[in-house]
């Protein structure tokens, strides 16, 4: 999830409750719940390098304890207060474990089993920015101040304790939990009307259904042997055949080999779940070929985010290989 949802989390965290367990646990929970995302610091290496370390070992269950601690150790040195080490590694613990479940309910996916597997773990329930999480989290954070300010110009001068927004922060995580948990029954029921088609006569090898701004409205990807196809689903409606767009797989090419073995296009596969390759011949070098790759879950070939070329010279060398966010294309 973005730094706004897991911040506005470490402060309902705290709101909520943890923030008895030890002196500071505020601005501990707040570092803890951002902790993960340190590995923002791998994108000064370009953009594969950070393909290959964002959410890689500081979004693993291992690491969980060391990013813990280290928000407690930063907290105490700017601070030099007194801390209560087992109930701030308590609710460091609880803050960090809070980002990686977010992160797991969206379609980047998470590696959570580093190092011991490398395998993308994702749940495809919502977006990585979700406007519905940010307008209750807004609420959370926006509602105490406005009842703080109500009660003291009712009490006239007679202010009752403050509560420090407890009632709004549960409002906040519970709406996280039952959000998470009625996005998780829809997308069920997204893949088994996905999954229960033919489509142009042939079923479907595997399908996805990725979240967007509408709980009801999911973007389908169907596999074939053949080829891909992305379509809307309405829940209550059907799958919106008739914008469906369609992409052929071609047919497997040396040159692919010779791409597939490259560092480049080794650690994109790794993360891509839907790969479409596609190539095409270039003037230079004589009697080359591009090849290309883009993950179907964040755009088209038209569109895409997420794209890793190669040039092959005639002899099958790669010349050069690169990944890149991708922009739109000209039709």
């Amino acid at each position: 999830m973005d730094p706004l949802t897991h911040t506005a989390t470490g402060l309902f965290l705290s709101r909520a409750g943890l923030n008895r367990l030890t002196p500071h646990a505020t601005p501990i929970l707040l570092l803890a719940a951002n902790a993960p995302d340190i590995d923002i610091v791998a994108s000064a290496g370009g953009a594969l390098n950070y393909l290959h370390y964002h959410r890689h070992l500081t979004h693993s269950l291992i690491a969980m304890p060391l990013l813990a601690i280290l928000c407690i150790l930063l907290v105490w040195a700017v601070t030099r207060a007194s801390i209560h080490w087992r109930g701030a590694f308590a609710a460091a613990l609880v803050a960090v474990g809070s980002h990686l479940l977010l992160d797991w309910t969206n379609i980047y996916g998470i590696r959570l089993l580093l190092p011991f597997s490398g395998a993308w773990l994702r749940l495809d329930l919502t977006p990585v920015i979700d406007p519905w999480i940010w307008g209750v989290a807004l609420v959370g954070i926006a509602a105490p101040f406005v009842a703080r300010l109500v009660t003291a110009e009712i009490t006239s001068g007679h202010p009752r304790p403050a509560r420090h927004g407890r009632g709004f922060a549960w409002f906040a995580l519970s709406f996280l939990l039952l959000y998470n948990g009625g996005r998780a029954v829809l997308h069920a029921r997204a893949v088994a009307m996905l999954d229960s088609r033919l489509y142009d006569g042939q079923a479907p090898t595997r399908v996805a259904a990725l979240p967007g701004f509408h709980p009801l409205v999911w973007r389908g990807l169907i596999e074939t042997s053949q080829f891909y196809q992305i379509q809307d689903v309405d829940l209550m409606g059907y799958p919106d055949s008739a914008r469906a767009m369609t992409f052929p797989k071609p047919p497997s090419d040396p040159d692919w080999e010779a791409a597939r073995r490259s560092s480049v296009f080794q650690t994109f596969l790794g993360f891509s779940q839907f790969p479409l390759w596609n190539e095409m011949p270039v003037s230079e070098p004589e009697g080359g070929q591009q090849i290309e790759v883009v993950d179907l879950r964040f755009g088209t070939p038209l569109q895409p985010g997420f794209v890793a070329t190669a040039l092959v010279d005639r002899r099958g060398a790669v010349v050069r290989a690169d990944f890149r966010f991708g922009t739109p294309r000209p039709r």
